[in-house]
């Protein structure tokens, strides 16, 4: 009897982690899409978007997906041939992670973490590094092999998000033979403050979630190392006080013109001088950690141990760091190093016995009293979106209605997309009700002139 009551206390405690029951678990049967370059038609694809089963022991997570958001991905516009393509894969998260004492793992390229609606988190780099041999980038795509091969160590790694801007979508990823992953920030490019990229004007999308600066950020994801990863804002301290502020990464850009030293003053192979081609902060290692005595500030693996509002009793917490403009700040979410001992993994098969996570038994009600809707443009003519802030969890349904009570139009909002749309150019002027409701209750409804003069 004493072994039966245990194993329901670890049952039921499991059933309550973070890690089991924040997934975005498709039960509606979305597919993905994504945009072909010069059609801003969406192509509709024959896989599953978000994360398809959780299931679950005592000590690990299995998170089974296809890899493919529920927001629009692509085009690639930097001659990036691939798409973002069914991934068929299962994701192990520790469920009680816990702090490295020993020498801390470096991030790697590749899979470091999940997102929760299932799409691969990878570290600032992309492969490529200067080899000083020749004067010369070498990896990836269109450049010659580093010397010792694309494990080697380097001492001047190329950062991706600056160097390969150009080939991200509207939504900050792209695919690396079809792994469609994130670097950075899951929010679109056009919710930033101030906009880097035009993606967005010519192919429409979003990301997993909007940027809201007087709420907690939602939790986006897990690391390998089975800590969460948080958006961009947070509590100023780290015992859940002193208001809602944006979470600010230890990293600053060092003050160098030539790439002599590392960023602990080892002279190294001398990578390119600062320029126009090779800006400061081209390079991983154009950064140097700054310790801060301030709580809103991170530690060197880009965490800090807090309360959050899935973590009342407080956790190491990794956050996606952006700077006052929204723009994605290096080291972006995890890394260079993990805090924790890395034990998750991608895997091809669960060995152990394992329960399903029931989305169904999951009350979403209170979580969507944190979430800000905007619908604009008002008046409006062309169209009106409806904008949500946060992370949407459950699917969303908006209508639109006349003043009259007639139905005029209906669509909806799959978990893990932040804009929906409804088209106006063939509606009379005047005024219109939309209505957003999830879960069989009324969110919001906000009143919109179409003035089409």
């Amino acid at each position: 009897m004493l072994v039966a009551f245990v194993a329901l206390s670890v049952s039921g405690y499991t059933q309550t982690n973070p890690a089991v029951t924040k997934w975005l678990i498709n039960t509606t049967g979305i597919q993905g899409s994504h945009y072909a370059q010069g059609n801003p038609t969406p192509i509709q694809d024959n896989v599953e978007a978000n994360v398809q089963t959780v299931q679950y022991s005592a000590s690990w997570a299995y998170v089974s997906t296809n890899g493919i958001p529920a927001y629009i991905t692509g085009p690639f516009l930097d001659g990036n041939p691939s798409i973002a393509s069914n991934q068929n894969a299962i994701f192990k998260i520790p469920l009680n992670p816990v702090k490295n004492n020993g020498t801390s793992t470096p991030t790697n390229g590749g899979n470091i973490g999940i997102f929760v609606n299932g799409v691969a988190l990878f570290d600032y780099r992309d492969g490529v590094a200067w080899n000083s041999t020749n004067n010369s980038l070498c990896g990836g795509p269109g450049n010659p092999p580093c010397p010792g091969g694309p494990m080697a160590t380097n001492n001047w790694n190329r950062d991706a998000v600056p160097a390969e801007r150009n080939g991200f979508d509207c939504a900050k990823a792209h695919p690396a033979m079809g792994n469609y992953h994130h670097h950075q920030n899951p929010s679109a490019f056009n919710l930033d403050l101030m906009v880097v990229s035009n993606i967005c004007d010519l192919y429409p999308a979003d990301g997993l979630y909007a940027i809201d600066p007087n709420q907690h950020a939602p939790l986006i994801g897990f690391a390998y190392d089975g800590f969460p990863i948080y958006g961009a804002y947070g509590y100023k301290n780290t015992d859940g006080t002193g208001g809602i502020v944006r979470i600010k990464s230890g990293y600053h850009k060092r003050n160098i013109t030539e790439r002599t030293l590392s960023p602990t003053g080892v002279d190294v192979p001398d990578g390119p001088p600062v320029s126009s081609t090779y800006p400061l902060g081209y390079f991983r290692e154009d950064y140097e950690f700054v310790a801060s005595t301030e709580p809103d500030y991170l530690d060197a693996h880009n965490g800090r141990f807090c309360v959050t509002p899935e973590y009342p009793q407080g956790t190491y917490a990794y956050f996606c760091t952006v700077d006052e403009h929204y723009n994605s700040t290096y080291p972006y979410v995890v890394g260079p190093t993990f805090y924790g001992v890395v034990t998750g993994a991608k895997v091809n098969s669960i060995t152990e016995p394992v329960s399903t996570y029931n989305p169904s038994t999951a009350v979403f009600g209170a979580d969507y009293t944190a979430l800000n809707v905007t619908v604009y443009p008002n008046p409006a003519a062309d169209f009106i979106a409806v904008q949500f802030n946060g992370l949407l969890k459950a699917k969303a349904s908006l209508r639109l209605y006349s003043l009259s009570g007639e139905l005029i139009s209906e669509t909806s909002m799959p978990a893990g997309t932040t804009i929906g749309y409804f088209q106006t150019r063939t509606l009379y002027n005047g005024v219109y009700l939309v209505q957003i409701s999830a879960e069989g209750k009324t969110l919001a409804s906000r009143k919109v002139v179409v003035n089409h003069n």
